[in-house]
């Protein structure tokens, strides 16, 4: 048999030591999934395989190239080059593998190595990393060992091996992007955690202090808190960090805890905001600042004073609909020390109180124009008649009805009993249907047990049927007030009517033993109800009717 012709010998000479090599190489790579260990096992394989005196592997890294591991005498890690510099950059510019016989002739070679180490290049084997994605780096050799030059063979035979090295890289590259996204999972929701500790704990006790917080990504740059001292105040902060990701988080959290710390000292509100300045300037970031606001409520009485650090201004909606401003009128806190924040205060007086970050007025309507101060003063207006909890939940689903765009925070203050219902209609008898359906739905709310709920449903239509019946002798035009609320474990109903005035002392309950008609609606409300009383409005017009019902002690608060 004659011998195969030379070109086909040296082929197959080229593949017998091409495959098993790269055989070797693709297992081993795949077989890690760090990529220093990967970079630097594919480097001292491939000078080996090439016999050549250095090899080094160049990553793209923004717009420079950076040589990430090398084998050699020389160690070149960390060797910045521009994208498109030297005879790397031009492999990479061009996606194609540079042979270079003789460098120091060659118009891109920069000497940068050589003049860092002593190391003297003679000729140069270069093939660009590339994935599906692009190209990610380069493979580099340099000088045979034996002296000699790279050749043909040699170019192959790189370009062969950049192929599984390059896959191996964009392995290990996505296994270390996605071990970096688990830990910063794992960060994020420890903050979170850590943020939802420092919220206050929800009060059912009348407590006068509402609030919410709803954050538009995995945590929040805002936060409020409120607590009671010592002298019977009751203390309510509310804030809104500049910024978002971790670093406003930890500023979140630092002022929050300031917040609490010198809020609980019982400084004035103008001290309390000016001391937590002073404090953010010394160790807040340049560019980052807090808008908040800090106050008190007063004890036995409904006077609220607070300070505002750029907060949004405060809304004061009063229950016939009259709403009141009041603007920041200090600057943010962590911006220069030594500022001064003065005070502002309003009395409650059947009013409500309200505290938002912006994230409330920027949130977008479906046209895409933000709702704004006076749309949200508008929206809390048409709630005002719900109970507390039933407002915020109310308006939290307004807002998610639209698109939040930053996190969104709201306080709510109100003294005195909780509102649950406060209804006007006429006095007819096909009125009363709808009154007993939303008394049942407002008690429902309360938590009141159904049976309970029921025997208070029919206690009321007993009372409103008695005054269609006998403060207005009959069905008429004219107008009856029911108003509902809470406090503490006492439920109250107020009826108030425009007829002449009643005698209270003709109105009593009748004995169930004695055989007449009439009289049993005031006797069934004495029997339901804890204690009422009926007294005659001042001026010969209207009564009032109060009714008191105490609910079990295992009731749960609203």
């Amino acid at each position: 048999m004659s011998a195969p012709d030379p070109p086909f010998a040296a082929a197959g000479a080229l593949e017998r030591r091409v495959l098993p090599l790269l055989a070797e190489l693709s297992q081993e790579l795949a077989r890690s999934l760090d990529l220093d260990r990967t970079l630097r096992e594919a480097v001292e394989r491939i000078a080996s395989a090439l016999q050549a005196e250095a090899a080094a592997v160049f990553l793209v890294e923004g717009e420079r190239l950076v040589c990430r591991a090398s084998a050699g005498p020389a160690d070149i890690r960390g060797l910045s080059l521009r994208l498109h510099e030297g005879i790397v950059g031009r492999a990479l510019a061009q996606g194609a593998c540079q042979l270079v016989r003789d460098a120091q002739a060659d118009p891109d070679f920069t000497g940068k190595v050589d003049a860092r180490t002593g190391f003297l290049t003679r000729s140069v084997l270069c093939a660009p990393l590339v994935t599906g994605d692009g190209p990610i780096g380069a493979l580099q050799v340099l000088n045979k060992r034996d002296g000699g030059l790279f050749d043909d063979d040699d170019r192959d035979l790189l370009l062969a091996l950049a192929a599984p090295t390059a896959l191996a890289l964009n392995g290990a590259r996505m296994a270390q992007a996605l071990l970096e996204q688990n830990r910063i999972k794992r960060e994020l929701g420890m903050a979170r955690t850590l943020q939802r500790a420092l919220l206050p704990k929800r009060r059912r006790d009348g407590f006068p202090v509402r609030g919410l917080n709803i954050p538009a990504r995995e945590i929040s740059g805002d936060f409020y808190d409120h607590f009671e001292l010592a002298d019977g105040r009751i203390g309510f902060t509310a804030g809104d960090v500049s910024g978002k990701g971790l670093d406003a988080a930890f500023l979140m959290v630092r002022c929050a805890s300031l917040l609490r710390w010198v809020g609980m000292e019982g400084r004035s509100p103008r001290q309390w905001m000016e001391q937590v300045n002073d404090e953010l300037c010394q160790a807040t970031a340049a560019g980052m600042f807090v808008c908040a606001v800090v106050g008190y409520i007063e004890p036995g009485s409904d006077r609220v004073v607070w300070a505002n650090a750029g907060f949004p201004p405060a809304l004061r909606i009063a229950r016939d609909g009259r709403v009141d401003t009041f603007e920041a009128e200090g600057p943010p806190l962590g911006i220069l020390p030594g500022m001064v924040y003065p005070e502002q205060s309003v009395r409650l007086s059947d009013a409500s109180l309200y505290f938002f970050s912006d994230g409330v007025t920027d949130v977008r309507a479906a046209d895409g124009s933000l709702l704004g101060l006076e749309r949200i003063a508008n929206l809390l207006d048409e709630l005002a008649a719900l109970p507390r909890e039933a407002r915020l939940r109310r308006l939290v689903r307004s807002l998610r009805g639209h698109t939040l765009t930053d996190d969104t925070t709201l306080l709510l203050i109100e003294s005195g009993p909780e509102r649950l219902l406060q209804i006007d209609f006429e006095a007819r008898p096909e009125a009363l249907a709808g009154v007993r359906k939303r008394v049942g739905k407002a008690l429902a709310r309360a938590r009141v047990e159904p049976e309970l709920r029921y025997q208070l449903v029919l206690a009321v239509d007993e009372a409103c049927s008695n005054i269609i019946r006998h403060a207005y002798r009959g069905p008429c035009d004219a107008r009856i007030e029911l108003a509902m609320s809470r406090e503490g474990r006492e439920l109250r109903f107020e009826l108030r009517d425009f007829a002449p005035c009643v005698d209270p002392a003709r109105v009593r309950p009748r004995d169930l033993s004695e055989c007449r008609p009439g009289g049993l609606g005031v006797a069934l409300i004495d029997q339901l109800m804890d204690g009422w009383r009926l007294e005659p409005d001042a001026g010969g017009c209207g009564n009032r009717l109060h009714m008191r019902k105490m609910l079990p002690g295992d009731s749960e608060q609203p």
